[in-house]
């Protein structure tokens, strides 16, 4: 399912330009992009749209919940993990069963912070990945 949003295109490089759009109601709560009423989006250009221009854009939202997923629920998801198996661990060897649970939780979620920056860079390298300027708006 794709979601269609709205902005001005601020720049141009190649295939691919930023455009400025107001956020969405999924944003207002959030507060992670910069600024109170705009976020700055790299999106594809295949269409040729110039700076200046109001355009249309499509964003996937599998994309926006697999990124929202691996940002938001898999470091709580590794820090259980973490915290479950470093008690089993600290059990099994005769250790402080509670500094067991915290350095698993520490370790595990330091491995998920390690994933979530690859993700981050496979992302930005894919272009399939990014919103795609759909039509020029007057």
């Amino acid at each position: 399912m794709r979601r269609e949003e709205t902005g001005i295109v601020i720049e141009i490089s190649e295939s691919k330009a930023k455009v400025k759009a107001s956020r969405h109601g999924d944003c207002e709560n959030c507060g992670v992009c910069p600024g109170d009423n705009a976020m700055v989006l790299e999106v594809q250009n295949p269409i040729g749209a110039k700076v200046g221009q109001r355009v249309a854009f499509e964003i996937q939202e599998a994309n926006m919940l697999l990124a929202a997923f691996v940002v938001y629920i898999l470091p709580l998801l590794a820090l259980l993990a973490g915290a479950i198996s470093g008690g089993v661990l600290g059990n099994n060897l005769g250790q402080n069963v509670l500094v067991c649970q915290i350095g698993g939780g520490i370790f595990f979620f330091a491995i998920a912070v390690v994933y979530m920056k690859r993700y981050d860079r496979a992302v930005k390298k894919n272009d399939n990945l990014l919103p795609v300027i759909t039509k020029i708006l007057n």
